[in-house]
């Protein structure tokens, strides 16, 4: 008899994972809590490793299609002066194709395109799980239930199903907050990644493909801030003034519904992602702050490593538990780097700043390209 494959959630973790399992023989459902699918107001950035994953799945080149190839990195301080410098070209040279920005919107679609939609199910939020025999049932908001041998769980930081198996996994507050937004770049005409670390925060900019920018700008404040949560342009503008160009630029030329406000969370490095039959992906395994763009690369990576696993594994459990010694490790390095990245760039005193910004400069590019090492090389197989 065939087993059946569940996959709950349907974003960019779970919809990897169905392509993948599909790619070796196996149809996966897909259950979504959202109504639809719908656009995204955020750019996301996919480093070498992400781009190596979707080589392995056969799709890189219509991604790659899909979003754009940026020359360079740069952190600049308040004032515009540089104090890190990537270039992206040699980086890509040395671990391939690195420092590409894709619209999620763009990318979701393109995951899409390749399921069979039959397969995936929207606006289905689970409420109960619970062991039938050898298999799960899974109880809807809907009032619907779902049987299935076994349940990939890719429904992101607020995973029901993460906090049923592991109680105290709760996300966690990074101590700073955000407001992101997409805008045209027809006049602006910028084609570098960057981020300005500021005494009163930290400002990104992302070119993406389309003529388009995604930007983002991040605030210490305190948790779910009702003040924060009612910023319009007119306070960002007026918050980030005294930074360089062209950052009042590039919130001047943004509306106020265009504005995606959140704060910034990730979950404490956790230490099982396989419970027999139920396996942990993507942001309900191991949610990270966006510090190192890692986000979505480590999900991508999920999917192909799963697949890879279950080829090596005919036993499914025996292939979670695989997959589980191969990605705990990692992901919890990346969980604990990309936090120490955020706190430094967001710090706010200005001696320490100085001190800060001191020290990076000094640094030699071969630093810089041991951490991006550490980043780029999986093994996929």
């Amino acid at each position: 008899m065939t087993k059946k494959f569940t996959i709950i959630g349907g974003g960019i973790a779970g919809l990897t994972t169905a392509i993948a399992l599909q790619k070796i023989g196996i149809t996966a459902t897909v259950f979504e809590a959202a109504p639809c699918y719908k656009p995204v107001g955020a750019g996301l950035g996919l480093a070498a490793n992400a781009i190596k994953a979707f080589q392995e799945l056969s799709m890189a080149d219509e991604v790659i299609q899909q979003g754009r190839l940026l020359p360079g990195f740069t952190i600049y301080d308040q004032r515009g002066k540089p104090i890190t410098k990537t270039d992206s070209r040699r980086m890509s040279e040395k671990f391939g194709i690195d420092n590409f920005t894709i619209d999620r919107t763009a990318l979701q679609s393109l995951l899409l395109s390749k399921l069979d939609i039959e397969n995936i199910h929207t606006n289905k939020q689970v409420t109960n799980m619970e062991e039938t025999g050898k298999s799960l049932t899974l109880t809807f908001s809907d009032g619907t239930t779902h049987e299935t041998d076994f349940l990939i769980v890719a429904d992101g930081i607020n995973s029901a199903i993460r906090q049923l198996l592991i109680p105290g996994s709760k996300p966690r507050y990074a101590g700073y907050t955000c407001w992101r937004a997409i805008i045209d770049n027809s006049n602006l005409n910028l084609s570098e990644t960057s981020e300005t670390w500021g005494s009163k925060g930290r400002f990104g900019i992302v070119p993406l493909a389309n003529n388009k920018i995604y930007w983002f700008a991040c605030i210490n404040a305190p948790q779910n801030d009702i003040a924060m949560k009612q910023y319009t342009i007119n306070d960002l503008q007026n918050h980030f003034k005294d930074f360089h160009k062209p950052v009042p630029d590039i919130i001047a030329a943004t509306k106020n519904d265009a504005l995606i406000w959140g704060d910034i969370l990730d979950i404490a490095p956790i230490k099982k992602y396989a419970f027999e039959n139920i396996l942990l992906i993507g942001d309900a395994a191991h949610a990270t702050t966006p510090n190192l763009g890692q986000g979505a690369c480590q999900a991508i990576e999920d999917a192909v490593i799963l697949a890879a696993e279950i080829i090596k594994n005919p036993d499914i459990k025996n292939a979670f538990l695989a997959f589980e010694k191969r990605r705990l490790k990692r992901t919890n390095y990346i969980i604990n780097s990309s936090a120490k990245l955020g706190r430094m760039g967001q710090l706010e005193n200005s001696v320490l700043i100085s001190i800060r910004n001191f020290i990076l400069r000094l640094l030699p590019a071969s630093f810089n390209e041991k951490q991006l090492n550490k980043l780029y090389t999986v093994n996929l197989k």
